[in-house]
């Protein structure tokens, strides 16, 4: 059995980054939405609170003051829909468990704490079935693209990057196709080893139609995921190198052995690098806007590692 080439190991890694954040962040979330609802269905016992502050944090919660049955205070913060329905020194009814005495608001149309730990159950849910889809499209286009009949080319490769760079160090790959009529065509594609040995001129087949995404075929059979329509063109706001001068690196300076392999470096080092570096901002966003909030840090954190990673991956990566 083949073993997967980088462009499905890739798409397979950006489907594992997304349905696994996903399942974390729906599962952190749930669990403690479950503690909160058992919690609350627990308090049986009521009694009336007086707000003593409204509008406090970015959330503009309300501190209520409430006794218990045994003549216990408690201040308390409690998450509301709006204070203009809790204004201070207006009353507050409570509900609490007299086994632990935690406080609920005995309104049962203040959902807000519950809303806060559902929402990014739901906003998940509609960032993660787009970046799902956009793999499952770009596989079954290649699938269907790859099939249509083939007409003879001529590539050279180039890699190309933005002026000005937004993000420094990026690059991507290009081919730059030449028909037999002798007219040019630039089609992006998603990295592969084989660019690397791929000599200028090489012949090579392309699937597709005008317009569109084409998937090219390589001398040794290797077929290249397009991303993006087929341009007649030269891009506009690209600069493109040689593939062989912008490939060197610090292995070039060293004479190896003569049974020394030398292995292709892979993208997958700038991903871990990015999702650890999106988790801890996360972590460090979560701390801050939420006021060290546990549940809330721990959700930045889920969502800011992948989201950031099933970027980077959809970015179509390369060394």
């Amino acid at each position: 059995m083949n073993r997967p080439g980088p462009a499905l190991r890739t798409g397979l890694l950006g489907l594992a980054v997304v349905l696994t954040g996903y399942a974390l962040l729906a599962a952190w979330a749930g669990w403690h939405a479950e503690r909160y609802a058992d919690a609350r269905d627990r308090a049986t016992a009521r009694t009336v609170g007086v707000v003593v502050a409204d509008g406090i944090g970015d959330d503009r919660d309300v501190r209520v003051r409430w006794t218990d049955d045994e003549g216990r205070s408690h201040l308390q913060r409690f998450a509301v829909h709006g204070t203009d329905r809790h204004a201070e020194g207006e009353d507050f009814p409570v509900a609490y468990d007299p086994a632990t005495a935690e406080g609920f608001p005995a309104d049962p149309d203040e959902t807000a704490r519950e809303d806060d730990l559902l929402a990014p159950v739901f906003l998940g849910t509609a960032v993660a079935l787009p970046l799902v889809g956009i793999w499952l499209w770009r596989g079954l286009r290649f699938r269907l693209t790859a099939r249509r009949r083939g007409r003879p080319m001529t590539a050279r490769v180039r890699c190309g990057s933005r002026r000005p760079a937004i993000w420094p160090n990026r690059t991507t790959s290009w081919l730059w196709l030449t028909s037999p009529e002798g007219t040019d065509h630039w089609q992006r594609v998603m990295w592969h080893p084989a660019l690397d040995c791929l000599p200028a001129g090489a012949p090579v087949t392309a699937h597709g139609s005008p317009g569109r995404p084409t998937v090219v075929a390589l001398p040794d059979g290797t077929r290249l995921v397009p991303l993006g329509r087929l341009r007649h063109r030269r891009p506009p706001g690209m600069s493109f190198a040689d593939q062989e001068a912008v490939r060197a690196d610090l292995r070039d300076a060293f004479v190896l052995p003569a049974d020394t392999v030398a292995r292709p470096t892979g993208p997958w080092r700038r991903g871990a690098v990015t999702a650890a570096s999106s988790t801890v901002l996360g972590v460090v966003a979560g701390f801050v806007l939420t006021d060290g909030s546990l549940v809330r840090t721990v959700t930045f954190a889920l969502c800011a590692g992948t989201l950031a990673t099933s970027v980077w991956a959809l970015s179509a990566p390369q060394p």
